[in-house]
């Protein structure tokens, strides 16, 4: 099957908190502890807190395997 360039999956740019928990399987406190160390990055957009997505990435691929 022929996959067109508009019809590949698209990866988000930026994530909410709740989402962040649901796809790593953390808790809100620790997604937070690790925003305030610095290891996640974050946006703000008026009162919402942004999750940069390549942030969550790189978090699971330098820990990859050791527990957290």
């Amino acid at each position: 099957m022929i996959e067109r360039a508009w019809e590949q999956k698209i990866e988000p740019l930026t994530v909410r908190i709740s989402t962040a928990v649901r796809i790593t399987g953390l808790s809100r406190s620790r997604i937070y502890e690790l925003i305030q160390s610095g290891e996640l990055n974050t946006v703000k957009v008026g009162r919402a807190t942004l999750v940069q997505f390549e942030s969550l990435k790189a978090l699971t691929k330098v820990r990859g395997g050791s527990n957290m």
